[in-house]
């Protein structure tokens, strides 16, 4: 067993030479005018933490690698002070890391995993050039994937409420939804992530071809056109959000909406009687997505939506269930 002491000289080692790593990879890949390099890549996203994670195992000492927990764990260290680093000096988001953490998580253990592997075959040489190898896989596999580019993709996010009031008055709400208080915020997903909350939606008159807007706070501002209307029973409408005039404080890049990589296409309002004077107000809406890992993405912007979209259904229902106009709070 290795002296405590020696453990300790080799700790810094241990975490500083992944965390360079990975600081060294994200100028490389987040470099805005590189056209073989994206960080939001495959590349990126499971190379580099599995480069960190066989790192960590190859510059730790034999006996600790023995350890399973450790070559699953360890590797997680590097990846936390990273993650820290990388909020502290504004370089990503909070919401962001939330998406990406499990990805980086499971792929750290996964290299941890093959790095000590290999060490235990008791192979320095082979292993120097096994980990080498893996921490030049993402320069050389990231070309490859801008050359396939992304893969845009559609899907549908749907919700529904059930309402006790009478349609008129769950319709009026539906058109035009009136300032909503931060104490009838209930979107807690979209508020941990730090996206902006519903204020209003102000629809100019009730038909095709009108116009409304969904504002929401921190200068987000949806313009929405209705493309078919059957009064007080469905209600589509084009969504369109300029990524150019939202704050740039007010989403991650990599997650504003309107922009590179996802993007909110269009809503509906349908309108169902039930039995005993009940309502079932549905609300879908389809939004796309361009990156080349759609699979995982996809998820996380449908719980986006989702919350999104619950949040407005239930404000909808308190005030047509306490029979409230929907100019009052």
């Amino acid at each position: 067993m290795p002296s405590r002491t020696t453990f300790r000289k080799l700790l810094p080692a241990i975490i500083i030479i992944p965390l360079a790593f990975a600081f060294v990879m994200y100028a490389v890949f987040h470099d805005d005018g590189a056209t073989l390099f994206s960080i939001m890549g495959l590349s990126f996203l499971i190379g580099i933490p599995f480069a960190m994670g066989a790192l960590v195992i190859h510059l730790s000492p034999r006996e600790k690698v023995e350890n399973r927990a450790y070559r699953i764990m360890m590797p997680w260290v590097p990846i936390g002070i990273f993650l820290v680093f990388t909020l502290i000096f504004a370089l990503e988001g909070w919401a962001c890391w939330l998406m990406i953490l499990p990805i980086f998580l499971v792929a750290a253990s996964a290299g941890g995993a093959a790095a000590g592997r290999i060490k235990l075959r008791d192979k320095r040489k082979q292993e120097r050039i096994y980990v080498s190898l893996i921490a030049l896989l993402p320069l050389v596999v990231s070309p490859i994937e801008r050359m396939i580019g992304s893969i845009p993709g559609q899907y549908k996010a749907y919700t529904y409420i059930d309402i006790h009031s009478s349609k008129e008055n769950i319709w009026k709400n539906v058109t035009r939804v009136g300032e909503i208080a931060a104490t009838q915020d209930k979107g807690w997903f979209t508020r941990l992530l730090g996206f902006p909350r519903p204020i209003k939606a102000e629809l100019n008159y009730e038909g095709v071809g009108a116009f409304r807007k969904a504002i929401f706070d921190k200068g987000l501002v949806f313009d929405e056109k209705v493309t078919a209307y059957s009064h007080q029973r469905s209600m589509s409408f084009t969504i369109h959000a300029d990524p150019y005039n939202i704050p740039s404080t007010t989403m991650d890049e990599h997650v504003v909406i309107g922009g590179q990589y996802f993007d909110v296409l269009d809503g509906t309002y349908e309108l169902e009687p039930l039995s005993n004077g009940n309502y079932r107000l549905h609300l879908y809406s389809h939004f796309k997505l361009n990156t080349t890992f759609n699979f995982y993405a996809s998820w996380w912007a449908s719980w986006i939506m989702k919350d999104i979209q619950h949040n407005i259904l239930q404000v909808i229902r308190q005030r047509a269930e306490s029979g409230l106009p929907e100019n009052r709070i």
